[in-house]
């Protein structure tokens, strides 16, 4: 929702107040009868020229009596350090996060991104997107650092809504471990293993209770490597494997470290980077890059925007990130591991 918010008028030259003495503000609120929580959102995007930016990054959480704390972000935040990482960074392990996501395939599609934050910063996210398809908005989603209910329209269906119910665990380090009775029934926590009840980011050798990769074969590198486009920024191919580090400026200022697999859309090497949705082949993979952050999102997205769980992920002590993937359900259309280097975004 929108808040208008009176400001003091200053003469200030650098005083964020408008003309008017208002301030209108792309607006998170929670309600429960009465308004709870509200949020005013930090990081706007290019569509919101109407809407001002708080004078101050705000960080909002509530307390709930069924799963304890939840944060709250919106849209464009999710790829920012404040609120959401700082929210993270706080012990939050539970967000709300109303969005109207751009789809832009192969690396940023709603559900992909959505589901890659959950398993990167181990927290369950209620992302709740809006649908229209004229501006390709559509993809919501239930996410913890184990599951995935979610619903992605494809071209042609219907322009409704969906409603998405999924029971989840407790996150909240304050409530694992605890039930509580409400008028409903049981709201029950389930219990998880470590690495599930640690705050934050991942720095274990492992991510997961899977056993470690094997070592992969060393395939001797092509020289014929080529430079093409996703998103605006000048990825390297080699064949359909794609390697970013810089700063993402299109839509705003983000600093990137990016190693992604991906589906050309045709045979040329231009049309590596081009956005597709639907694939042939289904593959074994192991993705492994060295980043110069503990901020990595790992995703797998197959044919018709379907989500995969990464089989095993694990970060070493040397910022070294590994991603491996068998079996799959669907064909391959990206493997990505998406690191954000928050601090140099200003630099």
């Amino acid at each position: 929702m929108a808040d208008l918010q009176p400001c003091p008028l200053k003469t200030d030259p650098s005083s964020s107040c408008p003309s008017d003495g208002r301030w209108l503000f792309n607006t998170g609120a929670v309600k429960d009868g009465l308004l709870v929580a509200r949020y005013h959102k930090n990081n706007l995007y290019l569509f919101e020229p109407h809407f001002d930016t708080p004078p101050q990054p705000e960080i909002i959480t509530f307390d709930t009596p069924f799963a304890g704390r939840f944060g709250l972000m919106i849209c464009f935040d999710i790829l920012f350090h404040k609120p959401t990482v700082a929210l993270v960074e706080k012990g939050v392990r539970q967000l709300v996060y109303p969005t109207a996501w751009i789809n832009h395939p192969p690396l940023m599609d709603a559900v992909q991104f959505q589901q890659a934050f959950s398993l990167g910063a181990n927290v369950t996210l209620l992302a709740a997107n809006i649908r229209y398809d004229q501006l390709k908005m559509r993809g919501s989603g239930i996410y913890t650092p184990f599951s995935a209910t979610y619903h992605h329209a494809q071209k042609g269906d219907p322009e409704e809504g969906r409603l998405l119910v999924a029971r989840v665990p407790v996150l909240d380090p304050l409530w694992v471990g605890q039930s509580v009775t409400t008028e409903e029934g049981v709201v029950r926590s389930e219990s998880t293993s470590s690495t599930a009840t640690e705050s934050g980011f991942c720095h274990q050798e492992s991510c997961s209770d899977s056993p470690p990769p094997e070592t992969a074969s060393l395939v001797p590198p092509s020289s014929a490597t080529f430079i093409s486009f996703m998103i605006f920024d000048p990825f390297t191919f080699l064949y359909a494997l794609g390697a970013f580090a810089g700063t993402h400026t299109m839509y705003s200022r983000m600093a990137l470290q990016v190693c992604a697999l991906v589906r050309c859309a045709g045979l040329d090497a231009s049309s590596c980077g081009q956005e597709v949705e639907e694939a042939e082949s289904k593959m074994d993979f192991l993705l492994e890059g060295k980043f110069g952050t503990r901020y990595v999102y790992p995703s797998v997205l197959a044919s018709k925007m379907v989500l995969e769980q990464p089989e095993h992920l694990e970060t070493a002590a040397d910022g070294r990130v590994t991603m491996k993937h068998s079996n799959m359900i669907g064909s391959l259309v990206t493997a990505c591991l998406y690191g954000r280097m928050y601090h140099l975004d200003n630099e």
